[in-house]
């Protein structure tokens, strides 16, 4: 097998889903054996870790940060065996701590993914240890391409971008409902208001990443003097709106640093 996934969970499945659209050779595991039904949506083959450590070639390592330790020592001995190159997207454990955990120096690629992954607009920042080998990292990430956008990322900044684009779509689902409601509030029907709300996030978004306009001077070119978008504006300042993203942000990374303690 070419890839093998420990662990299956949303964001485990959501890499699955998109790395299925570059090869079937795929092996997934979980304990709670809910990763059958996914193995055979997906139509991939479905195991125990012993055997995706025995049978895989590069391992995704989809497990909380508190359980890795627990799940890798068991697998030292075959890891030590076949040495496979491990994916870890754990938040907050550093590439060494993987090594130490699995007692060996092996190829160890560290990824920061988010759930958007599973349809292909993605964000995966990726950093890797130097027993990753140039030829393994550029096939890795031609077969990642389905799941959007790969960066490489210094490790020091993995907890910061975690915080940012790992965390992001909880932050941009809460501001699409909180628009709806605003906008049901005025009167219009619940469906249109979520699909407007959503459309016009996904529409401003895509104008950044397209022209590089900075966002004020985008934000600048709705706000008409004296009229009614630079009014929002000011009741969301009010509101502490931007002092609140950061805030969030920030809680995030802290907690990131704290899980890899």
């Amino acid at each position: 097998m070419k890839y093998g996934f420990i662990g299956c969970g949303n964001m485990g499945g959501a890499i699955a889903r998109a790395l299925r659209r570059s090869t079937a050779d795929i092996m997934l595991c979980d304990r709670s054996g809910k990763g059958r039904e996914l193995a055979r949506e997906l139509g991939v083959a479905y195991g125990t870790a012993q055997q995706i450590v025995q049978t895989c070639d590069r391992i995704f390592l989809a497990v909380k940060p508190h359980m890795m330790q627990r799940v890798l020592e068991p697998l030292r001995q075959e890891l030590a065996r076949r040495r496979p190159m491990l994916i870890t997207m754990a938040a907050g454990l550093e590439m060494q701590k993987i090594a130490d955990f699995a007692g060996e120096d092996l190829g160890i690629i560290r990824i920061m993914p988010n759930t958007p992954t599973a349809i292909g607009q993605g964000v995966i920042p990726y950093c890797c240890t130097q027993q990753v080998e140039e030829e393994s990292l550029r096939d890795w990430l031609a077969d990642m391409q389905p799941c959007g956008l790969l960066d490489a990322l210094e490790e020091r900044l993995m907890d910061a971008a975690s915080a940012l684009s790992g965390s992001g779509p909880a932050y941009m689902y809460l501001f699409l409902e909180a628009l709806a409601d605003g906008a049901v509030a005025c009167g219009l029907p619940r469906g249109k208001a979520m699909n407007y709300a959503a459309m016009t996030m996904a529409g401003a978004a895509q104008m950044y990443l397209t022209t590089g306009t900075h966002p004020g001077a985008l934000k600048d070119a709705v706000c008409s003097p004296g009229g009614s978008t630079i009014e929002a504006v000011r009741a969301l300042e009010a509101g502490g709106l931007r002092s609140a993203a950061i805030e969030g942000v920030l809680a995030a990374w802290k907690k990131n640093r704290e899980l890899g303690k």
